[in-house]
């Protein structure tokens, strides 16, 4: 099986063996995954039937022949309802609505992948697909990714507009801008540089300002007496840090405009899973109370910089536990035990629950799974399918 994966127009290809699918019991969430695990547990041992290649985007997931030609399984995201895998056995599998059924029955299919760590990213990436996909749904859920606050102009030296204190007096002084100072020699006009005019841009007049400032004694007459600061110098500053501001706006945009999209290594896509990357806080969270038993969520401490907070479903409900960063170790609350990672920690709680309630699930629900829709649009292929009629969909 191939470990290579392609990225194209955010499509991530991976290789498996398909074990085959079988029919899931309609009943509660946490009812449902306790008999999926037991019937994935009773398949370990079972031979493949084919190697596939798995197509993941956020439109949904494509099975194909080992040598991608022939398209065996198409399933919208929409009617695909959960993820789950069993890292220890190599299992991976996705519950959905098989497209063309009359019924709104659902189907496990079943993989097997080449070790742990492949059916683990396996479903990881069909879990950051759902995230993926329900932010396409609601993009009013977004996380607000601003950092820092923008300025509401650009920068100017000039200050046109706006009065200047005594202290910018003494620092920038006033250069010649209409003829010369009396007294002074007449030079030929340089090419390099000219007068500036008042369409070249701001000029300011702290004539007044400055006779205000001598007058209620906050300025001596002498500190305002040179005039090396010329209008092309001031032009020359100011379109430099223009120009700095214009080139960090729009870095600041792109990083804010970029969408979310499939992490290229399994780290970033476990962070990407865990912190429920792009979503807001709030919506994650409000998720996670819908999610299966043992769903958690990653997030950074509200008060203490040094700590992170594991968010759980957990029976009695929600219930936050902070994560402990100490020196590079990482160590749950209440816990005894240090990791060298978050990784390692998420790992452990997933195999032993110890102090938790539960152990951890790497189990996701497609919270854009729409079953209202597969039924109407099973109800209607049937009546087309009555009067001889068929439709031509890219995705069924």
């Amino acid at each position: 099986m191939g470990e290579t994966a392609g990225s194209e127009h955010g499509i991530v290809t991976r290789s498996a063996e398909y074990i085959g699918s079988f029919p899931v019991d309609d009943s509660c969430l946490d009812d449902q995954i306790q008999q999926l695990h037991t019937q994935l547990k009773s398949f370990k041992s079972c031979k493949s039937k084919r190697t596939v290649s798995l197509r993941f985007s956020v439109k949904g997931v494509k099975v194909y022949d080992e040598d991608e030609t022939t398209l065996l399984m198409a399933h919208a995201m929409c009617r695909v309802s959960l993820s789950t895998a069993r890292p220890s056995d190599a299992q991976f599998a996705f519950v959905s609505h098989n497209p063309g059924n009359s019924d709104a029955q659902l189907y496990c299919h079943l993989f097997r992948a080449r070790h742990a760590r492949a059916a683990q990213f396996l479903n990881l990436l069909l879990c950051r697909c759902f995230q993926l996909y329900f932010l396409e749904r609601h993009p009013e859920e977004a996380q607000d990714e601003n950092s820092g606050k923008k300025p509401t102009r650009t920068p100017s030296l000039l200050n046109q507009g706006f009065p200047l204190s005594v202290s910018a007096l003494v620092s920038f002084r006033r250069a010649p801008t209409q003829g010369l100072l009396p007294g002074a020699k007449v030079f030929s006009q340089s090419s390099t540089e000219q007068v500036s005019s008042p369409e070249e841009g701001p000029v300011s007049s702290p004539t007044i300002v400055r006779k205000k400032a001598i007058r209620t004694k906050e300025l001596r007459s002498g500190a305002y007496r040179s005039f090396t600061f010329t209008p092309l110098k001031q032009r020359h500053l100011q379109d430099k840090l223009s120009a700095r501001q214009e080139k960090e706006q729009a870095s600041a945009k792109a990083c804010t405009s970029r969408a979310p999209s499939l992490a290229e290594t399994e780290e970033a896509l476990a962070q990407a899973v865990w912190c429920w990357a792009g979503v807001s806080s709030d919506c994650s969270s409000s998720l996670l109370a819908d999610d299966v038993l043992g769903a958690f969520l990653l997030c950074p401490h509200p008060k203490k910089p040094n700590r992170g907070s594991l968010i759980v479903r957990f029976p009695s409900g929600l219930v936050t536990r902070d994560i402990k960063n100490s020196k590079g170790k990482f160590r749950l609350e209440k816990g005894h035990v240090d990791f060298e990672s978050l990784a390692a920690l998420i790992e452990h709680y997933t195999e032993f629950n110890e102090e938790l309630e539960c152990s951890l699930s790497c189990s996701r629900v497609n919270h854009c799974y729409d079953w209202e829709e597969i039924v109407n649009k099973s109800s209607r292929s049937l009546q087309d399918s009555k009067k001889g009629t068929f439709n031509n969909q890219s995705w069924v």
